[in-house]
């Protein structure tokens, strides 16, 4: 039997230290040359040992500064795959946000739905789409949000991950470039990875994409699509200027992109610019759904798209659950049409904006990325400061925060934390986020 190359030895070893402890989490590697000079190496062979490493999730390379050890404690998912919460877990990983009341508002809206005169028909198939009346009702609430839309581009989904994941199977394939900002939201990473899709990132710019990269890569690849948040951005919280808005538009028009627009959270932003999709509604498909602004356990979103796209995404929907729960469909359209849906999401920008100023007072003096009205705070660390540690020692402390890894789409990994707001009563937010602040400058020193 062959033996391993010798390279593998030193992988083998450098793993069983820093699995071990003996390699303590932070701690700097040599530098390649060193490595390769130490171990009697080529240089190239050295580079493979810190790569695999890092394949392994056991070391990061760091452009300027190195080489170091991860801090292993923590699930490489970890802002990704939601995992059940201890019950004395403080979870400032994901966002669940609740009012108070909202329990009875469903009791309310179940007894309404029992004396219903198409009571039966929720129990049956619905069309893929959804029903025309239910499709009418999403589409008169998004006229109010500025999109000139009918029933015929509305389908509706279970939630807004279900509406991304049908957008994906339907209009792109495999090995497709799609052109993404540096940091984006973790789901879509996810269906990426599951459908093939080649993400380009962006880096950021003034608030924004940096729209100059993506005119250099529209010339340098065959860009597919971009997917984007232009209002209330997750994580980073930006809302893209108008003038922006237009600029983008015409980079996809010149270059033959479709635009992916995901507004889960623009309920949030009550003065933003028009959406995309109405800028551009012939080449933008626009995602949103329920989950944030009324509750998470709802799982009712929308899809709006070109008309020639919709039996595309339609099948889609087939593919993957035939068509959204008539009940859960129902209970939603009812409180967009009494208005219950325009109240939550009113209350809920207030609760946000309560939350930001907690957070701003119990951070102190810790640099914030945020939007005002939003759900979450974007923390880079200090400089020095590893982000991997600062999320286990706040683990260890019952606190769960997600890094920028699971939001990273590019090779470097910024050292940032992402704070989420809503999921956890007022008092014990206030509390989380001063030892938050703690456990970081303690780093820092």
């Amino acid at each position: 039997m062959p033996k391993p190359p010798r390279y593998k030895h030193l992988v083998d070893r450098f793993a069983d230290d820093i699995r071990s402890g003996r390699l303590k989490p932070g701690a700097r590697l040599p530098t390649h040359r060193q490595l390769a000079a130490s171990e009697g190496l080529g240089l190239v062979t050295a580079t493979r040992v810190y790569a695999e490493l890092g394949a392994m999730g056991l070391v990061s390379g760091e452009t300027g500064r190195g080489t170091f050890v991860k801090e292993t404690t923590l699930s490489r998912e970890l802002g990704i795959d939601q995992v059940a919460i201890a019950a004395d877990m403080v979870d400032l990983n994901f966002n669940y946000p609740a009012l108070a009341g909202q329990a009875e508002l469903l009791r309310n809206a179940l007894r309404q739905l029992s004396s219903a005169g198409d009571l039966e028909a929720l129990l049956r198939y619905q069309p893929h789409g959804g029903r025309v009346h239910e499709r009418a009702s999403v589409a008169r609430h998004l006229v109010r949000r500025g999109l000139s839309v009918t029933g015929g581009n509305v389908m509706l989904v279970d939630g807004a991950q279900h509406g991304l994941a049908t957008t994906v199977m339907a209009l792109l394939k495999p090995g497709d470039v799609v052109a993404v900002d540096a940091l984006t939201y973790t789901g879509f990473k996810l269906l990426a990875e599951a459908h093939r899709l080649e993400l380009a990132p962006l880096p950021g710019s003034g608030g924004g994409p940096d729209f100059d990269a993506l005119e250099t890569l529209c010339k340098r690849r065959r860009v597919r699509a971009i997917y984007t948040m232009p209002t209330l951005h997750n994580p980073l919280g930006w809302v893209l200027k108008a003038s922006r808005r237009k600029q983008l538009v015409s980079i996809a028009r010149k270059h033959g992109l479709f635009i992916i627009e995901d507004a889960a959270y623009a309920f949030l932003a009550d003065d933003a610019p028009p959406p995309l999709a109405a800028i551009a509604p012939e080449l933008t498909v626009y995602v949103s759904g329920f989950s944030k602004s009324v509750a998470t356990g709802l799982r009712v979103g929308y899809v709006v798209a070109p008309l020639e796209w919709a039996p595309m995404i339609e099948r889609a929907i087939r593919v993957t659950t035939w068509n959204t729960p008539g009940v859960m469909t129902a209970i939603a359209c009812g409180w967009l049409e009494d208005g219950t849906v325009e109240r939550l999401e009113a209350e809920k920008r207030a609760d946000a904006s309560m939350r930001q100023a907690i957070a701003a007072s119990a951070l102190g003096r810790l640099k914030r990325v945020a939007h005002p009205a939003s759900y979450f705070v974007w923390l880079p660390m200090p400089e020095e400061v590893r982000a991997d540690r600062i999320a286990a020692a706040l683990m260890r402390e019952r606190i769960s925060v997600s890094t920028a890894e699971p939001f990273c789409t590019a090779a470097h990994v910024p050292h940032a934390l992402r704070l989420a707001l809503g999921s956890v009563d007022v008092g014990t937010l206030e509390e989380a986020l001063r030892r938050v602040q703690q456990v970081v400058e303690a780093h820092a020193c």
